[in-house]
């Protein structure tokens, strides 16, 4: 169960903007910007029907749901979000706590520990450019197998980005990672995936 907190408060503004869309089933979704470090920024956006992901946690609240972002929900514990009021009006306040801490430690599996650094630093890098990197796999010799997606395909920048900055970014955080090897390197004939 997501430990996120929505005050009845934040809910009836959330509900007034809701109803005010025009969209029935509109809900909000909830999700950190670059989780784990000193950039995060926790959101909340309009989410149609539809716009959901299928890996969102649904929250069913009184007037409508919330999905929370399945990378975020853990930097989202101990989450409140409120709607304070002043002389001014109001305002809705999100406090996460726990949205700069790193969910990975030295004792971490190499994979959670990869991919946690690929959703932090590396994706959001990428994500300017409409690509991102995923992990496939960890193979023998700790190579970690990764898959090019979204504007980094066919790409002719793509094995700079992997070698120059990935690999590098990888190297320094996860001591016995070995190398970085991508999906569709035919290079490497004896173990190819394809």
């Amino acid at each position: 169960m997501t430990a996120i907190t929505i005050t009845d408060a934040a809910h009836d503004y959330l509900a007034d903007l809701l109803s005010k869309q025009n969209t029935p089933g509109i809900g909000i979704r909830v999700f950190i910007t670059q989780p784990g470090t000193q950039y995060a920024e926790t959101c909340i956006a309009y989410c149609k029907p539809g716009e959901e992901k299928s890996e969102d946690t649904a929250l069913g609240l009184k007037s409508f749901t919330a999905y929370i972002d399945s990378f975020s929900e853990a930097f989202l514990d101990d989450a409140v979000v409120d709607y304070a009021t002043d002389r001014m009006g109001g305002q809705l306040t999100i406090k996460a706590p726990n949205a700069k801490v790193p969910m990975v430690n030295a004792d971490s599996p190499v994979n959670e520990r990869i991919n946690y650094y690929l959703q932090t630093e590396i994706n959001p890098g990428l994500a300017s450019h409409g690509g991102q990197v995923s992990l496939i796999d960890v193979v023998e010799d700790g190579i970690a197998v990764l898959q090019f997606g979204g504007g980094c395909q066919g790409c002719g920048q793509a094995d700079v980005t992997l070698k120059e900055g990935i690999e590098r970014t990888l190297l320094e955080r996860i001591p016995e990672l070995k190398g970085v090897r991508d999906v569709t390197d035919h290079t490497q004939k004896e173990n190819a995936y394809y």
